[in-house]
């Protein structure tokens, strides 16, 4: 396997992905790597959730035959460290990130770099997350959240893996972050599950994000999302269930998973006038060339 999409299509293979039934109403393509049938990558998935973890197997299985070989399992405390990293080390297509969610800020005052990075050592933890802020809950105190944040973010320079950002109600404070800590030295990142103004998009892409959606974009509510969407470059575009949450239509209403990562797909290559092949190679494309360090890891 010569590139990354190639490994992902040879590992899949392995995986039972090969020669399965496509899905009605979803696109399928010939891999431009030959041989397979269309490829996701969900870029962001909690697969150690209540709910999900108890049936982790089945889900994983639903996720391949829909064509999803690359998966980022996201934990949001401490104590799911273990659990989501033991994920990623059991399945290849599987990899692993380390943060703490700005919900546990309060929870987690001893969560200084120095542990981000030891435990970014491992070689399937490709990133740095979730964190970021969250004015709409605000399950923790901002300055605490905004602590948090800096601290992560000085992680990603001292390991060199990206950010992985969560911003709800808080543009203008994540957004000066950003920007301060950037002035600090260079680090890289996405900015996950986007529902923020086209304008932060904008800012984000100018700092060298990438912007993430979910099936929010699917909802007939989300005008304003689906008219971003719609525009960004697909050199930055990343798609993502964030799983359990957020089912896309035609699955709203279930608990999400990263299969349905192919309906986010399909909505937004419709929205955008490309092909479901053409979105799914640029953001499997977009996902290695971010998170890098898996590329070193995927199957061969």
């Amino acid at each position: 396997c010569r590139d990354r999409r190639r490994r992902l299509v040879c590992a899949s293979g392995r995986l039972g992905l090969r020669h399965r039934t496509p899905v009605a109403g979803l696109p399928t393509a010939r891999n431009a790597g030959g041989g397979g049938s269309v490829m996701f990558a969900d870029s962001h998935c909690h697969l150690n959730y209540k709910g999900v973890f108890e049936q982790q197997a089945d889900v994983l299985a639903r996720a391949r035959t829909r064509g999803v070989g690359a998966m980022l399992n996201i934990p949001t405390r401490e104590s799911e460290w273990d659990a989501v990293v033991a994920t990623a080390e059991r399945e290849p297509d599987v990899w692993a990130s380390i943060g703490i969610h700005p919900h546990e800020a309060d929870q987690h005052p001893d969560v200084d770099v120095a542990k981000l990075v030891e435990r970014a050592r491992h070689p399937k933890v490709v990133g740095i997350g979730e964190s970021g802020l969250d004015y709409y809950y605000d399950h923790s105190d901002r300055d605490r959240q905004q602590a948090s944040f800096r601290t992560h973010i000085a992680a990603c320079r001292t390991t060199g893996l990206p950010l992985i950002v969560h911003t709800r109600d808080a543009e203008e404070d994540t957004l000066a972050i950003l920007r301060d800590e950037m002035g600090k030295g260079a680090y890289k990142g996405v900015i996950h599950c986007f529902t923020a103004s086209g304008d932060f998009a904008d800012a984000a892409m100018e700092l060298g994000f990438y912007i993430s959606i979910s099936g929010i974009v699917t909802f007939k509510n989300a005008r304003d999302l689906q008219a971003t969407a719609a525009r960004l470059p697909i050199e930055r575009l990343f798609i993502e269930t964030d799983a359990p949450f957020l089912a896309p239509v035609p699955n709203r209403g279930k608990q999400g998973e990263p299969a349905f990562v192919a309906d986010t797909a399909a909505f937004l290559a419709h929205l955008r006038g490309e092909s479901i092949e053409q979105l799914a190679a640029a953001t499997v494309d977009n996902f290695f060339a971010l998170f890098d360090k898996a590329k070193d890891g995927a199957v061969a």
